[in-house]
């Protein structure tokens, strides 16, 4: 019970919502789903990929990102970044959260590249052969992803987008954590995490508020969804164009159209009344590791 208060009162964002969690170093949150195209639900169940979308000549391209963070996802984007000029790129999500220490230091070799971060799903070849790539905005960024988002210099959500957050917790309790037993052990790297994701939001220029939203969401609930002015106040979104986070790009072309805002607007005026988004699903325990496991889980 000690443990659970603590947390209530501590604890933060997390990972996972996928159908599916993981078990990996320290404090992890565990995944939920949410109601996909069943193709792109299945890539964001997988360990994330990185691919660079090419859109010469009206635009210089973006760095497509899908999946859950690992352990192995930062080495993965060392080995995508290397011999590619990624410096001010921007980076599109679609991911259902991860790993608290993975997606921590993943977002600081994004700051560091200087790079962009939205919310959107890449669609190549629509429209057949010869046609340009486009980014539907009707994607998800739940968990440590939204850390990461955090991690862009420059950052945009769009209106059809679902960000979404939720606490830490231990990955293999989750399933059922008010039933569930927890050591001094536990409670130290649960601790641990949340001053590591506390120092990060600092440095990202994020807000404490993002912190606090977290906490009041346990993994028996489902996330909770951040609205316009959530966006705003947590510092999240740092711009209300597309063209910000897309330069060079042109924005009434039939292959960004998705992507635009309804209005430029968007922060100081009523939104319209738009159909409820499907809930994720309640948090479920990783039954298979999908990264490299390491010692600290033997102590869990």
């Amino acid at each position: 019970m000690k443990l659970l208060k603590s947390l209530n009162l501590r604890g933060w964002l997390l990972v996972g919502t996928a159908a599916c969690g993981i078990v990996l170093a320290g404090a992890v949150a565990t995944c939920g789903s949410s109601a996909r195209a069943g193709g792109s639900l299945e890539e964001r169940k997988l360990p994330m990929k990185f691919g660079w979308v090419a859109c010469e000549p009206s635009c210089r391209g973006w760095v497509s990102a899908v999946g859950i963070i690992t352990a192995d996802t930062p080495k993965d984007f060392d080995d995508f970044a290397r011999g590619r000029q990624l410096g001010g790129a921007t980076v599109v999500l679609d991911s259902s959260g991860g790993s608290v220490n993975d997606a921590i230091t993943l977002g600081r070799r994004f700051r560091n590249l200087g790079l962009l971060t939205t919310v959107g799903i890449t669609q190549q070849n629509r429209g057949g052969q010869g046609a340009r790539p486009a980014v539907a905005p009707e994607a998800y960024c739940e968990s440590m992803c939204v850390f990461l988002m955090l991690a862009g210099k420059k950052r945009y959500v769009p209106e059809a987008a679902h960000v979404r957050v939720h606490q830490i917790w231990m990955g293999d309790r989750a399933d059922d954590a008010r039933a569930a037993s927890y050591s001094a052990q536990d409670l130290m790297i649960v601790e641990r995490d949340i001053g590591r994701l506390a120092k990060y939001t600092f440095d990202m220029g994020g807000a404490g508020d993002l912190l606090s939203l977290a906490l009041n969401v346990p993994p028996w609930e489902d996330l909770h969804e951040l609205d316009t002015a959530e966006l705003k106040l947590t510092n999240l979104v740092t711009t209300d164009l597309v063209a910000d986070v897309l330069p060079h790009v042109d924005v009434a072309a039939p292959a960004m159209a998705e992507l635009a805002p309804k209005t430029q607007a968007r922060f100081g005026e009523e939104a319209e009344p738009q159909t409820q988004p499907a809930k994720s699903t309640k948090t479920a325990e990783a039954m298979v590791p999908t990264g490299a496991v390491p010692a600290a889980a033997s102590q869990k």
